[in-house]
């Protein structure tokens, strides 16, 4: 594993570890169990992908509001920024910005730590305001095919001028569509979370990135959280 992406794999490692679905099924189930694993498995072996690339990848929310997913390598570092918040994740701090106030406050925290279990907690925020991070759609497909009730069914579109896979999940605690494109980034999704209607789709996607994308916004107050010789 290339060690610029070792912080950024974190983040999803344990989602992914757990889509290996395993257990006893009858052999009416069998075929199913597979097909709906396979599936799952490679647009999580996508988005996994995707976290050794550099990209900047533009997206529309619902009622058209604008956010953004940014990532680098050497060092590995990502930022996800959606209308009133920003947080970036570098080797030396996960950073939590609350930009919708008077001033912009950022909070400092500790790295995420290689060898732990990452938190999808990170991403609690920005799924708030409408951000569906690629890990929390992991853990959804992830849900859903290890739900032997789950109907899953495959389509193929375009996203920004890039092809994309997408997987309509229906099942009884919600349906959901998400699309995941070739290079691996998360491409669309739309569906209920947490009781609430959201959209999401990719506007514009570069492999370029800005390093101001990681840089805590100018004049921001800082409260420093993280442990003394972090």
């Amino acid at each position: 594993m290339p060690a610029a992406s070792t912080t950024l794999r974190a983040l999803a490692f344990s989602l992914i570890a757990s889509l290996s679905v395993t257990g006893c099924q009858t052999l009416d189930d069998a075929g199913r169990a597979i097909g709906r694993a396979d599936l799952v498995n490679d647009l999580a072996t996508r988005l996994d992908r995707a976290l050794e690339l550099t990209y900047s990848a533009d997206y529309q929310l619902t009622g058209g509001r604008a956010a953004a997913i940014v990532q680098a390598q050497k060092p590995a570092r990502s930022a996800y920024t959606w209308p009133g918040g920003k947080l970036t994740v570098t080797t030396e701090a996960t950073t939590r910005c609350d930009t919708g106030g008077a001033k912009t406050v950022c909070t400092l925290l500790a790295p995420p730590v290689v060898t732990a279990k990452p938190s999808v907690a990170l991403f609690t925020e920005a799924k708030k305001h409408g951000l569906i991070t690629p890990p929390v759609v992991v853990g959804l497909l992830t849900e859903a095919a290890l739900d032997p009730q789950a109907v899953i069914e495959q389509s193929d579109t375009t996203l920004a001028g890039h092809h994309a896979t997408c997987v309509d999940v229906r099942r009884s605690t919600g349906d959901f569509t998400a699309c995941v494109t070739s290079e691996g980034v998360l491409g669309s999704f739309a569906g209920r979370l947490d009781g609430a209607a959201m959209e999401l789709a990719l506007t514009s996607y570069t492999d370029t990135v800005d390093g101001a994308s990681f840089e805590v916004p100018a004049g921001a107050g800082i409260v420093d959280r993280r442990p003394t010789g972090t």
